[in-house]
């Protein structure tokens, strides 16, 4: 029988299902990252065990094998301090006449709609190693930011 006239099983039209890909770099986090990431593993453990549908099942896996991935590579940072912006500072600055205020976080508890920033974005990466009453340039524009306050998160 001619190839054209066969009929292709349904899992040849599927889309390939690729590993989640783990951020480049040094997996950093705080004692509150690395809680939130054995919490998703104990959900997702029961998730796992709870599933009986197999494409469900193995995107629970997947994603299990993820954030177990990310749980074996943490790097716990001592907690912040001397008022010199690091990993786990709490910074309110001003930019652009605003006043603002972002914690800086590991990947994997980034959250920028709640102003937890990891420690490769833009603003992050400007505001490390400033202290108080530092200005640091930002976005091209020298003296962007002015730090106000540092503290632990």
């Amino acid at each position: 029988m001619s190839v054209a006239f066969r009929r292709d099983g349904d899992e040849e039209h599927l889309e390939p299902k690729f590993e989640v890909p783990i951020p480049p770099g040094p997996n950093l986090v705080t004692a509150r990252g690395r809680e939130l990431i054995a919490g998703k593993i104990a959900e997702l453990e029961t998730r796992v065990a709870a599933l009986t549908e197999e494409t469900a099942l193995n995107s629970a896996k997947r994603d299990l094998r993820y954030w177990q991935a990310r749980l074996d590579t943490a790097q716990v940072q001592p907690v912040p301090e001397g008022g010199i912006v690091r990993f786990g500072s709490r910074v309110r600055f001003t930019l652009g006449g605003k006043a603002r205020e972002i914690v800086i976080v590991g990947h994997d508890e980034a959250d920028p709609a709640h102003d937890r920033l990891a420690f490769v974005a833009p603003l992050a990466k400007a505001l490390l190693g400033a202290e108080v009453g530092d200005f640091v340039d930002f976005n091209g524009r020298e003296e962007a930011i002015e730090v106000l306050e540092v503290s632990a998160a």
